[in-house]
């Protein structure tokens, strides 16, 4: 089987999480701090605290910016579910922007055009989550303009794009967001097995996210709001959670760490391998902004119509070249239609998620089994005409 993206274990990865194993610690010990710190450097941020999911950290953003009931969030369509449903968790509404044609990313001008209207309602999101998508980064200086206009907080969702760049400076490091969130989930650039990180500039941010993340509690004396009664004592100080990484699992993101510029660079080449096998054939490949790098965690194609799409998934997948959808719209699920969402809502998500196709890319990908998929690809649009 050629999956559609898989992890790259390797040799020295199992003898980092060995090395671990073998210690006295394999929950909360040395492993994850010097995991956030590497993590920190390479991306350039001032903080970084690693979690057990990409979830938990968007959840805990949400909550150390103050997110809570009567409040509202937007984000795009076209993501995971797990984007909309951190203000769920915090008992926030949700709602929506349009993505653009073009990016797949959540567009500037819908967005613009929807503050502006949320302005003279007296509706405005209290926090937006720009996600980047497939690894290419949104319009980040003209959210910058916007979150300057409008004062909204705004949670960068890079579960795509870890070690892509936007006007020269690596994600993370883009001095934008009020934080950063990345995934360390099999499929992504690293992994952890499954895991995330939360990277800020801010320090009370980051010291709320901290704490949050470990049931809201401090063992810091100077943090105490009573006495401290000696070496046992902590304090639970907020409803936090139970959203810790393992020392094990920060063994393993820092060791695949060292080696995510090869990773990411071999991404890059089978991108634009793919651009070249594609040329000519029935598909619209992915667009690249001239603004950013992409880290390519995703290479979507669109199809002709849905009927296509479908013909051309079933193929693929029954020679087993293990093809996916990313995503069907968040506003489409059946959980999120009982709150108002309809088909219709969001218009260019919708036509996407008809036509989309992400076919495989990943770091361990050979040029024969690019080939195959290519051939079996244009096999499958002969068939469906």
């Amino acid at each position: 089987m050629i999956p559609y993206s898989r992890q790259v274990i390797e040799e020295d990865d199992i003898a980092a999480v060995e090395a671990v194993l073998r210690s006295d610690w394999i929950t909360q010990g040395p492993a994850i701090a010097r995991f956030e710190a590497a993590v920190t450097e390479y991306c350039g941020a001032q903080y970084g605290c690693a979690v057990n999911s990409a979830t938990a950290g968007l959840h805990l953003a949400c909550l150390a910016m103050g997110l809570q009931r009567g409040m509202r969030l937007w984000t795009s369509p076209i993501t995971f579910v797990a984007s909309a449903n951190c203000a769920r968790y915090c008992g926030a509404s949700v709602d929506f922007v349009d993505i653009d044609p073009r990016t797949y990313c959540m567009s500037i001008e819908s967005l613009t055009e929807k503050l502006a209207d949320a302005e003279a309602r007296g509706r405005l999101p209290d926090i937006i989550v720009a996600v980047d998508f497939a690894g290419q980064p949104c319009r980040w200086d003209r959210l910058a303009q916007l979150k300057a206009r409008y004062g909204f907080g705004l949670i960068h969702d890079a579960a795509h794009s870890f070690g892509a760049e936007y006007h020269g400076k690596r994600v993370g490091s883009l001095g934008v967001a009020d934080c950063t969130v990345f995934s360390f989930h099999p499929v992504k650039i690293l992994t952890t097995g499954e895991g995330g990180m939360v990277v800020t500039d801010d320090p009370s941010l980051h010291e709320a996210v901290s704490m949050l993340r470990s049931h809201g509690i401090t063992r810091e004396p100077a943090a105490m709001e009573r006495q401290d009664e000696g070496a046992w004592y902590y304090e639970q100080q907020a409803l936090g959670y139970n959203y810790r990484m393992t020392d094990f699992s920060a063994a393993l993101g820092a060791s695949q760490l060292a080696k995510v510029d090869r990773f990411i660079a071999h991404r890059r080449k089978m991108a634009a391998r793919y651009d070249v096998l594609l040329d000519g054939m029935e598909v619209e490949r992915p667009w690249q902004s001239p603004d950013g790098v992409s880290s390519f965690h995703l290479y979507p194609i669109l199809l002709k119509d849905s009927e296509t799409r479908h013909h051309v998934f079933d193929h693929l997948r029954s020679v087993g070249i293990h093809v996916q959808v990313h995503y069907i719209p968040v506003h489409l699920q059946p959980d999120f239609m009982r709150s108002g969402f309809k088909r219709g809502d969001f218009p260019l998500a919708e036509a996407y998620y008809e036509r989309t196709l992400s076919i495989p890319l990943h770091a361990a990908l050979t040029d024969a089994e690019q080939d195959q998929v290519v051939e079996e690809l244009k096999r499958a649009l002969d068939e469906a005409g």
